[in-house]
């Protein structure tokens, strides 16, 4: 058997090398395309008394262009950014930004009324009101003690 030199060296130029599949991964590529995540829209969730409110940020779309389905536990938001076509002739064109379908699903901490769901969407802003269903509420139950 052969002994080998231990070289952290080496160990760290292949942590090293490992990282950067890893990000490669997540980045887009030069020509556009997207290797790795696709957009996920960012969301903000609070919960008070009577219902839920949520907030997410899909900028550059109309109303039209989204689907929002909400069951009685969690929220579905499906919608796709379109790519304006450009035509030029010179010089070079660079973009960041994503293009394509995105879809997304959150759960939610309790049961909503899905039929009473309140939406607006403003300034790439969609705000959903989620009444709570009346079991969810926090009731308060006189317990007689024997």
């Amino acid at each position: 058997m052969a002994i080998v030199r231990f070289s952290p060296w080496r160990e760290i130029d292949s942590l090293q090398k490992e990282m950067n599949r890893l990000f490669d991964t997540f980045a887009p590529t030069t020509n556009g395309e997207e290797k790795g995540i696709a957009f996920t829209p960012a969301a903000e969730m609070h919960e008070n008394h009577n219902a839920i409110e949520l907030k997410l940020e899909i900028p550059g779309l109309e109303a039209k262009d989204l689907d929002v389905q909400v069951t009685a536990s969690a929220v579905a938001i499906k919608g796709e950014r379109r790519q304006e076509s450009q035509t030029e002739l010179q010089g070079m064109t660079r973009s960041e930004f994503r293009y394509g379908a995105f879809q997304r699903v959150i759960s939610l901490p309790g049961r909503v009324q899905n039929d009473q769901v309140k939406a607006d969407y403003k300034d790439g802003i969609l705000h959903l009101h989620l009444p709570k269903a009346e079991a969810e509420k926090n009731q308060v139950v006189k317990v007689n003690i024997d």
